[in-house]
């Protein structure tokens, strides 16, 4: 059995820095870890590479060869992934026998909740490698200080869930960076917990755009809250404290704290499972240490 993480979420999310961060990290608590770039437009590199698509298809070669532009040329370049999915299950068979695996896909935020190319790589690999792969969505968590930008980060996280059908853990990403983005309309358990998104309303009609289409933005919101399957968990990157938070809920949801693992990282897996209010008392600390709180909370009555 070999484990890893689909590493998606829409450009500037931090894709790369995570896969960067992450593996480093791994490595600290003993892991091998290998990274298996996907992204064919990504040509510069924080972290050493495993396996690079661009060994088999360049994007700029792409475009320039078939006048396409970087969206269509990167849905061609998925799509020729698959057309040759034994090239990267050839390269990919050396690292399974001992390795964690970290998958870093392209941007496009298309290829994960329209198109089937890269879904149909990923269901490939799980059935040919026998792997367990837990979906890591990043999500900038500049997108909480607009409430439009926040309900269509909702919408996309919803969407990819449904779409490629894998364990899946939702992150805003960035989150020492929130304060600087501007002052949060409530709490940072509302936009973690998704909450009651009826009390967004308010804010959303302080923008004439975004009251032209209130009607739509309440169907919206309700669809989100009738499958209740989002809610998003926190990472600073640079915190080994943030990450080793994430790692235990992406161990809990891909298995591998149920696995027999290596001894250097059993001490670490046994403090994956935690009292279920233990969620409540992390976003609490987060917001205690990257959110400046005056004490008002604003439920949009006033």
């Amino acid at each position: 059995m070999v484990f890893g993480q689909v590493v998606i979420g829409p450009p500037g999310s931090g894709k790369t820095t995570y896969c960067n961060g992450m593996s480093q990290f791994l490595q600290l608590i003993g892991r091998k870890v290998a990274v298996v770039n996907l992204d064919p437009a990504n040509d510069i590199l924080p972290y050493e590479c495993a396996v690079n698509i661009e060994e088999l298809i360049k994007l700029s070669d792409v475009m320039s060869e078939h006048s396409l532009g970087p969206n269509g040329g990167l849905v061609y370049c998925m799509d020729y992934l698959e057309k040759n999915i034994d090239w990267l299950e050839s390269k990919l068979k050396p690292l399974v026998k001992d390795h964690y695996l970290l998958f870093d896909f392209p941007g496009q935020v298309e290829l994960f909740f329209l198109h089937a190319n890269a879904k149909r790589v990923i269901e490939k690999l799980i059935k040919k490698l026998n792997l367990r792969l837990t979906a890591v969505h990043l999500v900038d968590a500049h997108l909480c200080s607009d409430p439009g930008k926040y309900i269509s980060a909702l919408l996309l996280s919803l969407s990819t869930m449904l779409h490629l059908e894998l364990p899946h853990i939702n992150v805003l990403s960035k989150i020492d960076l929130i304060e600087s983005y501007g002052k949060l309309a409530f709490n940072l358990d509302f936009y973690t917990d998704v909450q009651d998104l009826s009390y967004l309303q308010y804010h959303l009609d302080q923008d004439p755009r975004s009251a032209k289409y209130r009607k739509l933005t309440k169907e919206l919101c309700e669809v989100v809250e009738d499958y209740s399957l989002v809610d998003f968990t926190t990472l600073d990157i640079q915190d080994k404290e943030s990450v080793a938070n994430l790692v235990k809920l992406i161990d809990k949801s891909n298995g591998y704290i149920f696995a027999g693992v290596e001894p250097s990282a059993v001490e670490f897996s046994k403090i994956a499972v935690r009292p279920v209010d233990w969620d409540y008392y992390r976003v609490a600390a987060v917001q205690e240490k990257y959110v400046k709180d005056d004490g008002n909370f604003d439920d949009g009555d006033n």
